[in-house]
């Protein structure tokens, strides 16, 4: 679920602030997913819009540099493409100081617990500490979901001015995932104004039956929002109640925590 195109800025043009066959390299390693993970090189083509011949020299550039391997008719990412995500992790030095808050937060309650931060109208995971597989769709460092309906992307979209706020709603391609999903812009932006208030969202089932999470900032030294952790478990064993009584406020305390030693 990628970010809507009317969030970005009008495309740049070529120039000497714009490389297009950068950004073209770009897009054929995005390309790559869970659900496309070897291609042929017309599957590249199309996917990206490029020719065959502008995606067949992006592909052997990559190879040629190690991000992707072929077996002669199909193209994959190699785990050298690691090395990219890895250099945005590895500059963000506050992870090393959440991951054991986190770790910490995850063995006292017996739930899994995750960090993310907002890109577009997504949230991405940054890192995540797993005790139980809560969904049917496995979630790993650079997985994306959806803001609008998970209470890590309420807590980061909480971080925003009102007019940021809704174009991002607006752009999300709001749908019902389940039965429980808010779906109206205007009831969004007064949860997601109550989730401002408070300090933390919950959000029961929005996003997949059976699902509940509970989340909080993380704030940098002037006290914006950076980023967001949660805690995941399933509303059979864990109820909203629970959520707020007993797991609420060990998520808070380390969110401070974290807040704390970052600034």
């Amino acid at each position: 679920m990628g970010t809507d195109s009317s969030l970005a800025a009008q495309a740049p043009q070529p120039g000497d602030s714009y490389v297009r066959s950068f950004a073209r390299g770009l897009e054929v390693i995005r390309s790559f997913s869970q659900q496309a993970p070897a291609q042929t090189l017309s599957e590249v083509a199309q996917r990206t819009g490029l020719t065959r011949a502008g995606a067949r020299r992006i592909l052997l550039t990559l190879q040629a540099l190690g991000y992707v391997d072929s077996d002669g008719r199909q193209f994959r990412l190699t785990p050298r493409i690691l090395d990219l995500g890895f250099a945005y992790l590895s500059s963000m030095p506050f992870w090393s100081l959440a991951e054991p808050e986190m770790e910490s937060l995850a063995d006292e309650i017996g739930e899994s617990c995750s960090a993310a931060v907002l890109e577009g109208t997504d949230v991405v995971y940054v890192l995540r500490v797993h005790t139980h597989k809560i969904m049917r769709t496995s979630l790993g460092v650079g997985s994306r979901l959806p803001a609008y309906c998970t209470a890590l992307g309420r807590v980061l979209l909480a971080g925003l001015n009102e007019a940021d706020l809704r174009q991002r709603l607006l752009a999300s391609g709001v749908q019902r995932n389940t039965e429980h999903t808010v779906t109206d812009i205007d009831e969004l932006v007064d949860r997601i104004g109550q989730v401002r208030q408070q300090g933390w969202s919950l959000v029961n089932q929005e996003l997949e039956e059976g699902l509940i999470s509970v989340a909080a900032p993380i704030l940098n030294r002037s006290g914006k929002v950076i980023a967001a952790i949660n805690i995941s478990g399933q509303v059979n064993r864990t109820d909203v109640q629970a959520m707020q009584q007993r797991y609420l406020p060990a998520l808070l305390q380390r969110a401070r925590s974290i807040s704390a030693r970052i600034g």
